[in-house]
């Protein structure tokens, strides 16, 4: 039994204004405004092509039913059910008449054309099917259809499986290319075609990870030619840096000379041996431990004639409390050099000197840090190895330092930089018991944009080297912390009378 269920493609390009042709004058309206000319309709003749049973479009729906007397046409755009009889059928399609289909596209949705390469002429052809081509595939200029087809046939090796019924003489065009698999293939490798650009999977997927791998350096490239063409310090901020980093030359001992004014703890600390160990321990025990301590071994563990359980060497530590005193002076000095600084409450200065003087003698200590010596110098004077500072009576808090050092070297921070990042920690906010947060908070914030784009100004080759040397604040507070700890430890293990009354004073709570 035919299908009586008719493409409207073929019906409606009759139609001067649109809708669908029924009889009676027109009696039949489309319903209105569901697209373009659907307030009326005419009778119109019809001319249907020899293919009566293809298929709806799926965005339409329509029904031919015989369930309740003659077969009838339904529309969605339309609610009343038409019998087919009313249709004027002709006995053949005149090819002449050529459908036009732009009215149609309203239905069907706007067309999304892919991607086209540059380098492809306008409505430039595909050489195996005369599609539309969408570039230039193993060799040739292919649409995405014969592209993907001579990918598979290859990688899944499909070219012996391949048979023509009609002696391998079809003519292969986009409506007849799948019909043929064994023709198209032959005209894949007649036009040039090459089978060996096809990758098999772990060639495929080597060449995606290279693809990858060479967005992603663009990408990092981009990102730091971006950063090195961002904003540099405008005038109040140089006279801002200025004023910073004279502050900190000002107070910064030995300046720029500190290594060839630095004396080895070693050097020093041989001539108060004798004298330590004279007051406090007796005088067999004082001369077993001259005899016995070596100049290598001074500041490297506690000496030999010590009671068992104290962990401080004596020594060590006598040397560090001499330069402690002048390094904390110079903290606070620094500090006084700063307006922004001086015009805060006087206990808000207090809590901001104690939570940050820590802080900034290891950050003075770590920018000092010798590679070729493994030596920190202190108050740029005294350079200590790592293991005579830990036993000198820093502890764990010695390798935090170190550690610091050691990274800190590879960043290369010029004086300005040193200082703008000592003022930051100084202005920090944070700190319990402010009473002019917001107050701090602005005057650090003006510190951060001019530190930000001095490094901008400064164009250092360590990717990222903003945000890195920003977590080295962190780091510095995770120091102050362990050595309040550890200044606990160390008011236990060493004699009260060591200790300097400023050093008290400030790490005291």
């Amino acid at each position: 039994m035919m299908n009586y269920c008719i493409p409207d493609m073929y019906e409606m390009p009759h139609a001067s204004i649109g809708g669908y042709p029924v009889q009676g004058g027109g009696e039949h309206c489309m319903y209105p405004g569901e697209g373009p000319g659907y307030g009326h309709c005419e009778p119109q003749p019809l001319h249907h092509p020899p293919c009566m049973e293809q298929a709806w479009p799926p965005s339409q729906h329509y029904s031919c039913s015989y369930t309740a007397g003659p077969p009838v046409f339904k529309s969605e755009f339309c609610s009343m059910e038409i019998p087919l009889s009313h249709f004027h059928h002709q006995p053949q399609y005149y090819p002449e008449i050529k459908p036009e289909f732009s009215h149609l596209q309203w239905m069907q949705g706007a067309h999304k054309k892919g991607y086209i390469p540059s380098y492809l002429d306008k409505d430039e052809l595909c050489v195996v099917c005369g599609d539309k081509a969408t570039g230039y595939h193993y060799r040739c200029i292919t649409c995405e259809g014969c592209k993907g087809f001579f990918r598979r046939t290859i990688q899944k090796n499909l070219n012996p499986t391949y048979a023509c019924k009609y002696e391998g003489k079809c003519v292969i065009d986009k409506v007849t290319r799948n019909q043929c698999q064994e023709c198209r293939f032959k005209k894949c490798i007649a036009v040039g075609m090459a089978t060996d650009l096809v990758l098999d999977d772990s060639k495929r997927l080597a060449k995606r990870k290279l693809i990858e791998e060479n967005r992603e350096r663009r990408r990092r490239e981009e990102l730091q030619k971006t950063v090195w063409d961002r904003l540099e310090p405008t005038q109040e901020e140089w006279d801002l840096i200025r004023m910073v980093t004279d502050a900190h030359m000002a107070t910064n001992a030995q300046g720029n000379h500190w290594k060839q004014k630095r004396k080895f703890l070693v050097e020093e600390a041989m001539l108060l041996n004798e004298i330590t160990c004279n007051l406090f321990y007796t005088s067999d025990q004082s001369a077993a431990g001259v005899k016995e301590a070596k100049p290598e071994e001074i500041g490297q563990a506690s000496v030999v004639s010590a009671p068992e359980g104290n962990k401080v060497d004596i020594e060590a530590f006598s040397q560090f409390t001499k330069i402690i005193t002048p390094a904390i002076t110079r903290v606070v000095d620094f500090a006084k050099k700063l307006p922004m600084f001086c015009e805060l409450p006087c206990e808000d200065q207090i809590i901001l000197l104690k939570g940050c003087c820590m802080e900034i003698m290891s950050l003075r200590a770590a920018v000092r840090y010798d590679p070729e010596s493994e030596t920190l110098t202190l108050n740029g004077e005294m350079a200590v190895t790592r293991g005579q500072l830990k036993n000198g009576g820093l502890g764990v808090v010695s390798d935090a330092i170190f550690d610091l050092g050691v990274s800190l070297s590879s960043f290369n921070l010029d004086d300005s930089e040193v200082a703008l990042l000592q003022a930051v920690i100084l202005l920090s906010s944070d700190r319990p018991g402010l009473s002019s947060v917001e107050r701090i908070e602005r005057c650090q914030e003006e510190f951060l944009m001019a530190f930000e784009h001095y490094i901008n100004y400064r164009k250092h080759k360590v990717a990222h080297f903003w945000p890195k040397l920003l977590m080295k604040v962190t780091d510095l507070r995770m120091i102050s912390a362990c050595h309040a700890s550890r200044f606990l430890h160390m008011k236990v293990e060493c004699p009260t009378e060591l200790f300097p009354p400023l050093f008290l004073e400030v790490f005291e709570d």
